[in-house]
């Protein structure tokens, strides 16, 4: 099974069978989002990845499984997120960057395709180097899920992949990563990674008159 986490592209997320693709819960103020005709939602949904991607950069991720996408995650400053002036436990830090949508495919739940994508946008946001954290507001809710039921992640699942408490409130905590704490993490989940490829990749076994010449890995 090929598993792959790519940069957002509006084609791939034209391929996201997701409810998210025409959602503007994040991208309008409540205000606006009642403005949007139900028709457009999409258009208007690809226009702000389009704005964000050529005013910022990257903005998501993609996670890519036998060439089929089985989930995504968006991420950008609080600045092009219009939403986030009505949580209650905002406002989010001037140094991190807000992570809004979050969704799996249901059919490849457990497979720890969430861990994989906030990996995927921790490392573009390290490597970039214009913030120290990522907030996420955590759904308590009694129907929070990431399957399309709540537009905010879950507070446990953003427990499990990295996220703290950052300022508490009974449904929607803010919650934070420490991008500086999270390079030697991915580090070493990539090296444990690694080290299991190598105990469960097959190997070859050559004739003794071939060794010389078919050494495996050459």
């Amino acid at each position: 099974m090929a598993r792959r986490v790519l940069p957002l592209t509006l084609d791939l997320f034209a391929e996201v069978p997701a409810p998210c693709r025409a959602c503007l819960f994040w991208e309008r103020d409540p205000v606006g989002h009642r403005r949007v005709n139900s028709a457009q939602t999409v258009e208007v949904k690809e226009a702000w990845i389009s704005e964000v991607l050529r005013e910022w950069g990257s903005c998501g991720r993609v996670a890519v499984i036998d060439g089929t996408p089985a989930g995504f995650v968006l991420y950008a400053p609080p600045v092009f997120v219009p939403r986030v002036a009505s949580f209650p436990s905002g406002p989010v830090s001037a140094d991190a960057v807000l992570m809004t949508t979050v969704w799996i495919d249901p059919r490849r739940a457990g497979g720890g395709i969430g861990r994989m994508l906030v990996q995927g946008m921790a490392r573009d946001l390290v490597q970039r180097g214009q913030f120290r954290a990522i907030e996420a507001f955590g759904d308590v809710g009694p129907m929070s899920g990431i399957h399309g039921r709540r537009c905010a992640a879950p507070a446990d699942f953003l427990g499990r992949v990295g996220f703290k408490t950052y300022r508490e409130h009974p449904t929607v905590p803010r919650m934070r990563m420490d991008l500086k704490q999270t390079v030697t993490w991915i580090d070493d989940f990539e090296t444990a990674w690694e080290r299991l490829r190598e105990v469960v990749r097959p190997r070859s076994h050559p004739s003794p008159a071939s060794t010389e010449l078919h050494r495996d890995g050459e």
